[in-house]
């Protein structure tokens, strides 16, 4: 086989080894940087169609100006793939000014086009001086030279500005694997300047392939990691060398001119030396190398058992998270770290988000929270795979390209660089936070196990300090609750009081120059030459003096309960009178509505009371069951006598007041004895006070409360509720306490009472 041949197929086999790398190029275009794909790609194909071209040019030809030509070729390829490079690299870096470059490389071969094709018409010679001339056939080379170096150097610097630039130590430690490739596309392109021309040129497919793993892949390894390594077994490999080699000399040396030296047994026990001295040499070695590239250093099992005794009885939520993130900061070199917690909220369509909120210091709670969307990227990801995320990962990753900005900004404001969230029984409850590394190293494997070991011994102290923070906060919100109530519980007593002095001066006030009105409207009513039409008035003025008169009583009535001075003028009353009484007083107003008032009382004990005040009591009683009971409603009072028990020892009369009525809301059996609480929509009350649902003061059952109350009684209503189309009827309940018999005295026993006020009525009408 001849030179010519072995040479094609070392060019054809030189060529085939860039299609794998294309296909690797082409396959991860998806991983973030797929114009800058393209780009490897391009250099790569173009290369080979270079070693493809070499072939088929030099076979068979031997001729030096064949060779010389096809290496002048190669310097105009040159200055074209030192512009892909740099046009990778800034695609690479994501810069939006590579048209800048491709500008400048399209006037680069403008210009390279037009010498080569001589159009400006120059001459033979450029420039001469001497013995020194300068042609213009060196022009096209001088200019791609030129140009080479205008990207090359371009090229180092946008390397340099991107590593200073780079916050994520793991993007810096892909930029760092750059500088191989830029050191090997040097020294390949100078060797071709310098006229040693390599055949195939197969650091070009070193350099292809550098630059598409580089691009392609998204955790490379750590270089300073390999640096480091490489150097420690180098520098082991030399010093035992050395160790040997001079041991040997120099036992040589000295006990060479013995009789008895041994070379073997020399050899021999320079390698027992080395062997017992092995370990200290390669660990002072390791010291020294990670040192001088800044490993890092610190004692993991120390650092986990540590951090596991100081935050056991942690409860409050401040200290925890500072003593949680200090430590790690402190034992890993850390620059800056934050602890949020996680409180998961779910909305009524039952769609959950999860707020996050710093827990440490009072400056690290002015960070705005952030709400993740349960269904959102970064939120999915830490529920399913419960594992550290980093930011780069976060920046880079396809998978995370569709998380809102919001939250993408968000995190990016932490300037973190890994997030390990913390879980307990299988729920999110917080998330760790670190920036970068004070060495400016990447977290490594064996750094991320570590802090997830961290965030499972924080789970159970963040759960316990979580419920105690949370129990404190409802204190502190009780608190405020209680302050705002006793507030409003003051203001209520003040209003109140407010309310019974208007009351009690406006009872006071008015009843003098009320009467006063009402006495000269009767002297006029007796006037039996009184006109009609003013009689009429007359009679209209007497009838609102009465009502306002009663008003008025009644304010009165309230001012003194309010005041805890209504004296009752204690007498025996037989109440089945009284009531009676009471009943024919209303028949107008029955008769008006077309109801009916039964009594039925049997025999009952008189009771000692203030006759007047019962009288009013029962009055406000019937009178409210007229109001809120349709026409052609009923009303019926009953009774019956309570023998002694416990809290009633000497027994009690119990007057039951029932009504076929709208009824009463059990939500409101207490509140309808206050003063102006009037029931159902005021806007539709009649301001007549027969009428049904007829206006009032809202101060009779507040009055009828007050008297029995003032009598050791007590007042109640039972009802199935409010129905203003049903009726269900309400029953008001008076117990009024039964006195002990003075010695000797015989308590007096009322007749059984019936009595219906329709009869009476329509017996009166046929009269």
């Amino acid at each position: 086989m001849n030179t010519s041949l072995t040479q094609f197929i070392y060019l054809i086999l030189l060529a085939a080894l860039y299609l794998p790398v294309i296909f690797f190029a082409v396959q991860r275009r998806d991983e973030g940087h797929g114009a800058a794909t393209w780009l490897v790609a391009s250099y790569a194909l173009l290369a080979l169609v270079m070693n493809v071209t070499e072939a088929i040019w030099l076979n068979g030809e031997t001729a030096q100006n064949s060779a010389s030509s096809f290496l002048e070729l190669q310097t105009y390829i040159a200055l074209s793939l030192a512009a892909v490079v740099l046009l990778a690299l800034q695609t690479f870096l994501k810069r939006e000014t590579w048209w800048v470059w491709v500008a400048l490389w399209a006037f680069w071969m403008l210009g390279l086009a037009l010498i080569l094709t001589n159009a400006l018409n120059l001459p033979n010679v450029l420039w001469t001086n001497g013995d020194l001339i300068f042609q213009r056939s060196r022009l096209g080379i001088s200019w791609s030279i030129l140009g080479w170096l205008i990207f090359s150097i371009s090229l180092i610097l946008a390397i340099a500005n991107a590593n200073r630039e780079a916050r994520q130590q793991l993007f810096r430690n892909r930029l760092n694997y750059w500088w191989p490739a830029i050191f090997l596309m040097f020294a390949n392109d100078i060797l071709l300047f310098s006229s040693i021309n390599i055949t195939g040129q197969p650091i070009r497919l070193l350099v292809a392939a550098i630059m598409a793993y580089v691009i392609s892949t998204h955790h490379v390894p750590d270089l300073k990691q390999i640096v480091r390594r490489v150097l420690v077994y180098l520098l082991i490999a030399i010093t035992i060398v050395s160790f040997y080699v001079g041991g040997f000399l120099l036992l040589q040396a000295i006990f060479a001119n013995r009789p008895n030296f041994n070379p073997l047994l020399a050899g021999a026990f320079i390698a027992l030396l080395v062997a017992l001295f092995f370990s200290p040499i390669m660990a002072l070695i390791s010291r020294s190398v990670n040192k001088w590239v800044k490993g890092d250093q610190y004692d993991a099992s120390h650092t986990i058992h540590q951090y596991s005794e100081s935050i056991s009885n942690i409860l409050e939520m401040d200290r925890l998270a500072s003593v949680t993130v200090g430590i790690i900061l402190e034992a890993m070199q850390i620059e800056r770290g934050f602890l949020f917690l996680v409180d998961a909220e779910r909305e009524a369509d039952g769609h959950r988000t999860y707020r996050l909120r710093s827990a440490r210091t009072p400056e690290e709670r002015q960070i705005i929270s952030i709400e993740l969307d349960e269904n959102g990227v970064i939120a999915s990801y830490f529920n399913r795979e419960q594992k550290p995320l980093l930011q780069y990962d976060l920046d880079l990753l396809p998978a995370m390209r569709s998380a809102p900005p919001v939250e993408r900004d968000w995190f990016a404001q932490l300037r973190a660089e890994v997030y390990i969230p913390i879980f307990a029984k299988k729920q999110w409850i917080g998330l760790l936070a670190f920036g970068s590394k004070l060495s400016g190293n990447r977290y490594t494997k064996d750094d991320l196990t570590i802090l997830s070991s961290h965030a499972n011994q924080t789970a159970i102290a963040l759960e316990n300090a979580r419920l105690v923070d949370n129990l404190m906060r409802l204190n502190n919100d009780l608190r405020q609750t209680r302050r705002a109530l006793e507030k409003n519980n003051h203001d209520l007593e003040r209003i109140d009081q407010a309310k019974s002095d208007f009351i009690s001066i406006a009872s006071h006030e008015l009843r003098t120059p009320l009467t006063v009105i009402k006495g000269y409207t009767e002297m006029l009513l007796e006037d039996t030459n009184l006109d009609p039409n003013f009689k009429r008035v007359m009679n209209g003025i007497y009838d609102g003096t009465l009502r306002l008169h009663e008003v008025m009583d009644s304010m009165f009535d309230i001012a003194q309960i309010d005041a805890r001075s209504l004296k009752p003028h204690i007498q025996s009353v037989e109440l089945g009178h009284l009531i009676k009484e009471v009943c024919i007083e209303q028949s107008s107003a029955i008769k008006e509505r077309s109801q009916s008032a039964k009594i039925e009382l049997p025999l009952l004990p008189h009771v000692n009371a203030d006759p007047n005040l019962l009288r009013k009591l029962f009055h406000h009683l019937i009178r409210n069951a007229i109001k809120f009971t349709p026409n052609n409603g009923r009303i019926m009072v009953t009774g019956h006598h309570i023998p002694g028990i416990i809290n009633l020892p000497n027994g009690a009369v119990e007057i039951i007041v029932s009504d076929t009525g709208i009824g009463v809301d059990p939500n409101f059996r207490e509140i309808i004895f206050t003063k102006f609480y009037q029931p159902g929509d005021l806007g539709k009350h009649s301001t007549s006070k027969t009428r049904f649902k007829g206006g009032g003061a809202g101060l009779g059952l507040a009055l009828s409360k007050g008297i029995v109350e003032a009598h050791g009684g007590r007042i109640y209503v039972e009802s199935p509720g409010y129905d203003e189309i049903n009726f269900p009827g309400s029953q008001f309940h008076i117990i009024l306490p039964l006195s002990k018999p003075e010695e000797g005295e015989e308590r007096k026993i009322s007749a059984p009472l019936k009595f219906e006020l329709l009869e009476k009525l329509r017996t009166a009408e046929a009269r």
